[in-house]
């Protein structure tokens, strides 16, 4: 294998690549170098070959997030200190898009919640369902995942949604998952879960503002179609 990231013409290192051109121009992967720092060099693997290898692995970005320490260190060319600085990076980030969003002034449109949930989701082969929690005024109080994987109404039940509302005195709540697929069209099983999940809400005195799908790149509101 040739040289290590120092040995790359200078644009191509992701830490000039950054301050040359921002965040927005590094893969995940080149993130993950600059996180970790170094490779492997019993292996003659890069940090950018290792943080492939990683997503390779876990998938992408948010199954990461969720892995456990200890598993990072079973891929080959890690251990406890990259592992601990991936856990800390991810964690900060996690932390900050929760307070940011916690503390939106208000909910206006469904745009707001795409721009910022489409950089989490779009990586993600799973779907995720969850519910923000709005007091009277239309602000994020919380946001609270109700499932992980495909959507039936086994595991997305009223009392899942409906019961962290009353817990947090939510006057109103936004239904949001995302398409893996990419395409937000709504299901057959999409549309019975929001319909079942505005008729529980009424009866609670809590309105489903909305249930907003996350597409790759697009997003689908049940208000803007009339479905709600």
């Amino acid at each position: 294998m040739s040289g290590g990231i120092k040995d790359w013409p200078e644009d191509e290192r992701p830490r000039e690549k950054l301050l040359k051109r921002g965040t927005g121009a590094l893969s995940d992967a080149e993130l993950l170098a600059l996180i970790i720092r170094t490779g492997d060099a019993a292996s003659g693997q890069s940090a950018i070959d290792l943080g492939r290898q990683l997503l390779l692995e876990f998938g992408d970005l948010r199954t990461l997030a969720t892995t456990s320490a200890a598993e990072i260190c079973r891929i080959k060319g890690t251990g406890p200190a990259k592992a601990a600085s991936i856990k800390a990076a991810l964690e900060l980030a996690s932390r900050c898009q929760a307070r940011q969003f916690e503390t939106l002034e208000r909910f206006t449109a469904p745009s707001q919640v795409f721009e910022h949930f489409h950089h989490e989701f779009r990586d993600c082969r799973k779907e995720y369902f969850l519910a923000l929690l709005l007091d009277g005024k239309n602000r994020i109080i919380k946001r609270v995942q109700i499932s992980e994987g495909s959507l039936n109404q086994s595991i997305v039940h009223p009392r899942e949604v409906f019961n962290p509302a009353v817990r947090e005195s939510a006057a109103a709540i936004i239904l949001v998952h995302n398409h893996p697929s990419g395409d937000p069209t709504p299901s057959r099983e999409d549309i019975q879960i929001t319909r079942r999940l505005k008729e529980a809400g009424e009866l609670m005195g809590v309105k489903v503002l909305d249930h907003i799908i996350i597409g790759d790149g697009a997003f689908l509101s049940f208000v803007a179609q009339g479905m709600l």
